[in-house]
């Protein structure tokens, strides 16, 4: 035993020994962390304090005004019904779009870009008051059958225009169908491209297996595909959802009176208290949202099984907190 070694004094690192001594580091302060940490607590106090204190927020009336029978009719069929089916429609529709888009036929993919390139440009608002109001004016009932029938019955001297049916199109456009047909084609576009990038996302080398396997285009897109993409194409879905249920208060543009908004802000005007309408909107349209966020984090979780290795890194660190290594338990 060395004279450094009987001192009590760690030993010197010799030739076959190239371990590190130990390292005594301190994490570097940040002092301005807990300053601006403190500043934003007390921006906070001070917001929940106003929220509390003034008067004008008019939270009795708002809670009142929630539970009103036009408020929840509003909040059921103008928002809830009408963002369910508008996105049904509009995945529905921005699928088929997605597949004619990258599809080999020039025409489809000509036609799918017009209507991605059309529908993405038109504001929402304006889209549905000409669907509302437009198409009532160009169109009053609308013709199904031979173009150009009655120049073709005329010419024939036939009695019977060649038309099939009629559609009284100011019934449909002028309501909460028109309203819903108008989200639906706008969202159709936005769900076009996340499809579309959802499927760009697959990697080829499936595709081409599929086809070695025999299966059809058709086969390959719904069965090996389009599941792979659902971990690209969920998360913006949801957040599409959210963002429709915050739309459906444009539905006034169409006019849709049945709507949440629409209901709680002519109860304000009525009463003389607006902000308690502002206030009843916005809780609703804060406790939709969040229900939608929760649903959303499910079904991205469903949908991302099986890829990265979270869970796998998980367990692995279990097994080695019990003292079992990676041999076993």
């Amino acid at each position: 035993m060395t004279e450094q070694a009987s001192a009590g004094q760690a030993p010197l690192p010799t030739e076959h020994d190239d371990r590190p001594g130990a390292i005594h580091a301190r994490p570097v302060r940040h002092p301005l962390r807990w300053v601006g940490a403190v500043v934003i607590l007390v921006l906070a106090a001070m917001l929940v304090s106003s929220f509390v204190t003034n008067p004008r927020w008019d939270w009795g009336l708002a809670g009142e005004v929630m539970i009103q029978r036009p408020v929840l009719n509003g909040l059921l069929m103008g928002t809830i019904v009408a963002t369910v089916a508008s996105m049904v429609l509009g995945v529905a529709l921005g699928t088929a779009i997605a597949v004619a888009r990258l599809s080999t036929n020039p025409v489809l993919r000509m036609l799918s870009f017009v209507y991605t390139w059309f529908f993405r440009a038109v504001p929402r608002y304006v889209l549905l008051a000409m669907i509302g109001v437009g198409l009532g004016y160009l169109y009053s009932t609308l013709d199904l059958g031979i173009p150009f029938g009655q120049q073709i019955a005329g010419a024939l001297g036939l009695s019977h225009d060649l038309t099939f049916y009629s559609l009284d199109v100011r019934a449909i456009t002028g309501g909460l169908v028109g309203g819903i047909m108008g989200l639906a084609l706008s969202e159709a576009a936005y769900m076009a491209e996340i499809a579309r990038a959802g499927i760009l996302s697959v990697d080829k080398g499936q595709t081409e297996a599929a086809e070695a396997l025999g299966l059809s285009r058709a086969q390959t897109m719904r069965r090996i595909v389009l599941p792979q993409a659902m971990r690209v194409i969920v998360p913006p879905t949801g957040n599409e959802t959210i963002a429709m249920i915050k739309d459906t208060s444009l539905l006034t543009a169409v006019p849709v009176i049945t709507e949440l908004y629409f209901q709680t802000s002519q109860i304000g005007v009525r009463t003389y208290r607006i902000m308690a309408g502002f206030v009843a909107a916005t809780v609703w349209y804060l406790i939709v949202c969040s229900v939608l966020m929760i649903v959303q984090s499910y079904v991205e979780r469903y949908f991302g099984r099986g890829f990265g290795q979270a869970r796998v890194g998980r367990q692995t660190n279990r097994r080695f907190a019990r003292g079992g290594g990676m041999g076993g338990a």
